[in-house]
């Protein structure tokens, strides 16, 4: 029977995502339903840019747990009881996250830098006599670095607040591109101990998308249960629920199944990870804005349209668009043009937005993602599967 270290570490014959993973995953629904909440309240470019710090700290908690079941094997029950641990720790930071620059901002980075810190610690104590450790001391490091931020924008207010926790989330993602540099450890690109299983991380950046998707779904559904069934609203529905199968439909089409054999064929798959990690950043960004927009438009299907609902409405599907250019680019080298004209389309038609009620700017975007996937579909039609084809 195997145990110590070998076995906390996952085998290569178990690549595929386990129920623990998807069970961490739940409770991003709750998290970006909170964001959302957040950014409700505030629905401005201050409220944005706000909502993009938190989303972006609840993201590092994502990639760091991500990064620990690749590594480890999920079935050991320190590696189960370090998940767990993580998602308690991120079911609290997404409660406090919608007065998290308010009276909640203590609570908020006191409890991500906990648990950040607090399963590398473990993760690296546990696999000290395994060169994998070195994977997780990096990933300490730049904890603790960033942790500086966390706490000192915690004990502050308004915009230095905002200024420290940004610089936060700008230092811990800047030190991911760069190979996570660290004093005696060097770089992590092309060492052993970052070496990642694509077609695990793969089914997890699915997992992630498609749960994402699940908060639309919830979102449209509660609704709906609270506004009432008259005409327009159920068009509304309706409208919401074409733009989320749309979404699906869209991410799903050729790159969606090919990641991971193009993370097999990258020259680096680290750095295609990361590229691909970035994409599903952005297209779950996107997913913020959309149920905002949601909301809106089944709640006021009808009347004057705010200029804040066209940019929620109409910001949500294009950032979407953009990382999912992003992601066709890190699985094909390329970018399909339907993509970029979509994009086109709904930043000239905005001004047009300001004369229409909001149902009818919510059927906008749907328009748009419809002509694309029908795009995707006619350009595969009657031709063979295309091969994954990475960025060298």
């Amino acid at each position: 029977m195997t145990s110590g270290v070998p076995a906390l570490l996952r085998r290569p014959e178990e690549p595929r995502a386990t129920f623990l993973e998807l069970f961490f995953d739940l409770v991003f629904v709750f998290a970006l339903a909170a964001l959302s909440t957040g950014l409700l309240k505030n629905l401005s470019w201050y409220g944005a840019f706000q909502t993009l710090v938190l989303l972006l700290a609840l993201w590092g908690v994502w990639t760091a747990t991500a990064g620990l079941t690749d590594r480890m094997n999920p079935q050991r029950p320190l590696v189960q009881l370090l998940v767990l641990a993580t998602m308690f720790g991120t079911l609290l930071m997404a409660a406090a996250a919608p007065e998290a620059f308010n009276d909640r901002g203590l609570f908020f980075a006191v409890t991500l830098v906990v648990t950040q810190t607090g399963g590398s610690v473990i993760a690296a104590f546990a696999l000290r006599s395994h060169e994998a450790w070195r994977a997780f001391a990096r990933v300490l490091f730049w904890h603790c670095v960033s942790a500086v931020p966390w706490i000192a924008g915690a004990v502050t207010y308004g915009v230095a607040r905002s200024v420290l926790w940004a610089l936060a989330v700008v230092v811990a993602n800047t030190a991911v591109a760069l190979g996570l540099p660290t004093p005696w450890l060097g770089r992590a690109y092309m060492r052993p101990e970052f070496a990642i299983s694509g077609e695990h991380v793969a089914e997890r950046y699915r997992q992630l998308f498609i749960i994402g998707l699940g908060e639309l779904v919830l979102v449209t559904g509660l609704t709906v249960s609270g506004s009432g069934f008259g005409l327009a609203r159920i068009a509304a529905v309706v409208v919401a629920f074409a733009t989320t199968a749309l979404l699906w439909r869209i991410y799903i089409h050729r790159a969606g199944g090919l990641l991971a054999v193009a993370l097999a064929a990258a020259t680096d798959p680290v750095r295609a990870s990361i590229l691909a990690l970035n994409a599903h950043l952005v297209m779950l960004a996107g997913l913020v804005p959309s149920a905002i927009a949601v909301e809106l438009v089944i709640d006021h299907p009808v009347g004057h349209t705010q200029p804040a609902w066209i940019a929620v409405i109409l910001g949500g599907p294009g950032l979407f668009l953009v990382g999912r250019s992003m992601f066709e680019y890190a699985v094909f080298d390329r970018v399909s043009g339907d993509r970029v004209v979509g994009l086109i389309l709904l930043a000239v038609g905005s001004p047009v937005m300001f004369f229409l009620p909001p149902l009818a700017v919510a059927v906008v975007p749907a328009l748009v993602l419809a002509w694309i996937a029908v795009s995707d579909a006619m350009r595969a039609r009657g031709r063979p599967p295309e091969s994954a084809a990475p960025p060298g």
